[in-house]
Parts: C-alpha cells; sequence; structure tokens
C-alpha cells in the first residue's frame, strides 16, 4: 500500500495540500476518550498541590497517570504494528518500517527504565 491509499488500520493517507502522513486511528475515539480522563486526572494533580495535599498521594496519583500514559502508548503501538507496520511489509517497506518500530520501542524502554 503506498502512502494516499485506503486501506486496514493505521494505513497512511496524505493531507490534502501537503503536510505529513495522516492515520486512520482504528481506536480515535476510545483513546481520545481516555486521553482526556488523564487529563482530568493531571488537573487533579494540579489541584492537589495548589491544596497543598500530602505529597504521597499527589505521587500516587501521579504514578497513576504514568501508568494509564504507559496504556495509551501500548495501545497505539498494538495499532501501529498491527496497521502501518503490517501494510509496510506487505508493500515491500517493511525494513523502514521494522527500524522505525524498533526506534519508538527502544524510546519507550528507555523512557520506562529512567522513571523507575
Amino acid at each position: 500500500m503506498k502512502p494516499g491509499e485506503r486501506g486496514g488500520p493505521g494505513a497512511l493517507k496524505r493531507t490534502p495540500g501537503g503536510g505529513g502522513p495522516r492515520v486512520v486511528q482504528p481506536r480515535k475515539r476510545a483513546t481520545l476518550g481516555r486521553l482526556n480522563r488523564i487529563a482530568g486526572q493531571v488537573r487533579g494533580v494540579a489541584g492537589m498541590i495548589a491544596g497543598g495535599r500530602y505529597c504521597v498521594d499527589v505521587i500516587t496519583q501521579i504514578a497513576a497517570i504514568q501508568s494509564a500514559l504507559d496504556a495509551v502508548s501500548m495501545q497505539l503501538l498494538k495499532d501501529h504494528t498491527q496497521g502501518c507496520v503490517q501494510s509496510a511489509i506487505k508493500s515491500g517497506r517493511g525494513r523502514a518500517a521494522i527500524e522505525e518500530l524498533m526506534q519508538v520501542v527502544r524510546r519507550f524502554a528507555r523512557q520506562r527504565r529512567s522513571s523507575q
């Protein structure tokens, strides 16, 4: 599948008038809902800090936010692998797609190690 063609989940398509490739997100509504809930948690933590809440309670909420973001990241990574990477492999562009995927996985793993 070439950029600009429609396909399965995560297929690339070009935006009108140029710009980078756009991706069809198979779980767009659910992902946005999760991100909105996370944004609400972040606002709640800001309120906790403004209100002088106990540090351990704030840290516990931050850990929950990080866990929720990790879950969103993993879902996006799964969708990307099953959509974009799979399409790239089928169209002969697998090597580049797999290298890009591995860079993302390394970045994600590095972030997780540094936060522990």
